[in-house]
C-alpha cells in the first residue's frame, strides 16, 4: 500500500510504514535494478518495452526479468503485456513515497545536543 509519510526528521516511522519502505529501498539496493528504474522513469512517454531496455546491460534476458519482477513485487514498477512484449512503468506514487520520507528540512540537520560527556 502507498501511504503518505512526513520526513524522517518530522516524526518517526511506525512498523508498518518501515516494512513498506525497507521493500522498496531493498529493491534499489543493487545497482541493476535501480538504473532499470532510471532508464524506464527517463524512457520518452515514461513507460518502455522489455526489449528497448535489456541492451543496455551486460547481463541475461532472464537476469534482466527477475530484477525487474523484484521492482514490482517491492511497488516501484508496473507493467502491461502488449502482443509478445511486455511494456513497464515507473508507480509515481511510489517514488513520492520514498522521497517524501527523505525529505529533511534545516531543523532536523542541525547537530544534536551534547548528552554524554
Amino acid at each position: 500500500m502507498v501511504g503518505r509519510h512526513r520526513g524522517l526528521g518530522v516524526a518517526a516511522l511506525a512498523e508498518p510504514q518501515a516494512v513498506e519502505l525497507a521493500a522498496m529501498f531493498k529493491a534499489l539496493g543493487d545497482p541493476v535494478r535501480l538504473r532499470l528504474l532510471s532508464l524506464i522513469a527517463s524512457h520518452p512517454g515514461g513507460q518502455a518495452c522489455v526489449c528497448e531496455i535489456s541492451s543496455s546491460f551486460d547481463v541475461s534476458q532472464p537476469t534482466i526479468s527477475h530484477h525487474l519482477k523484484m521492482l514490482r513485487s517491492a511497488g516501484l514498477l508496473d507493467c502491461e503485456r502488449r502482443g509478445t512484449w511486455v511494456y513497464y512503468w515507473v508507480i509515481p506514487a511510489a517514488l513520492l513515497q520514498l522521497s517524501s520520507v527523505l525529505n529533511v528540512d534545516d531543523r532536523s540537520m542541525e547537530a544534536p545536543p551534547q548528552c554524554c560527556p
